[in-house]
């Protein structure tokens, strides 16, 4: 017996990272899953995006735990693609009884030297495309009276960071809505809560300038990366977390065992936002 058996899982960036743990997950314990992910470089970062071996792979992985998927590339910005996608679904499945809204991009600069190209797709991706896919499943979830809905936000939907606040605004904005869809959902027996992951090594942060950011300094290593970590969690022996930390929470949220929780947020970050911080270069004149 799985804690999600019967259901079905409609997940936003499914085709790798926390996205693929999410999927896996959700299958593993009796989910049929949806993927959808665009799977090619539409945005500029400084890492790849996910790509259809990506996609392939995670649809791999659930069918060899025997549970039913239906891959849909597509792009959260677009609405029509996130309605076809859960039609498709339903007429597959019969049903979508949960939504893991966790597509998302990352890139760094100071907020002066943005572009409104930058701005625009950060907000379009991390904020707007998951008030598309609540929209995208809404109507049918308030049909049936049943549903529930998880939002990957961030530790930087609580507290700002250094050189991207973009992506701050964006997961900030995250949780207020979260909180806005669970207070008009819930007449309807559905639920919404949201994730703060904490740092979590994924492809998003296999690159130079996230090696840099973590060593404090340019040329950075994945090594000092890793080190750095321990600095930015309070647990014992903590460094960076693996998605399925991630994927874990999410499912306890769409499980029996969160039937009665809704409008919250958990951070998942070893304890980081416990801490009080320092100023670890401080500027004197």
């Amino acid at each position: 017996m799985g804690l999600l058996d019967g259901k079905v899982a409609f997940i936003t960036g499914g085709s790798r990272g926390q996205g693929r743990a999410h999927a896996v997950t959700c299958a593993r314990e009796g989910a049929d899953v949806i993927i959808f992910d665009i799977a090619k470089p539409v945005v500029e970062t400084a890492y790849k995006l996910a790509s259809p071996e990506d996609h392939a792979e995670t649809v791999r992985q659930v069918e060899a735990l025997g549970r039913r998927v239906l891959a849909v590339e597509g792009d959260v910005r677009d609405q029509a693609a996130l309605d076809a996608a859960v039609a498709r679904g339903i007429e597959a499945f019969g049903h979508v009884d949960i939504l893991i809204a966790n597509a998302g991009i990352w890139t760094q600069n100071p907020f002066w030297e943005l572009t409104e190209q930058q701005w625009e797709e950060m907000i379009g991706v991390n904020l707007t495309g998951v008030w598309k896919s609540a929209k995208a499943v809404a109507p049918h979830m308030i049909e049936r009276k049943s549903g529930s809905i998880v939002i990957t936000s961030s530790a930087n939907g609580i507290e700002p960071g250094l050189n991207f606040a973009h992506y701050v605004s964006a997961k900030h904005g995250v949780i207020g809505l979260m909180k806005n869809i669970a207070l008009e959902l819930a007449p309807h027996g559905v639920r919404c809560n949201s994730i703060n992951p904490g740092a979590i090594r994924t492809p998003m942060t296999a690159h130079q300038a996230a090696w840099d950011m973590f060593a404090g300094h340019e040329g950075g290593t994945e090594a000092e990366m890793i080190e750095g970590g321990y600095h930015y969690a309070a647990l014992r022996n903590t460094s960076w977390l693996d998605p399925q930390a991630i994927a874990d929470t999410a499912l306890y949220l769409n499980s029996h065992l969160a039937a009665n929780v809704t409008g919250v947020t958990i951070p998942v970050d070893a304890g980081h936002l416990l801490m009080t911080g320092v100023n670890a270069n401080p500027v004197k004149d």
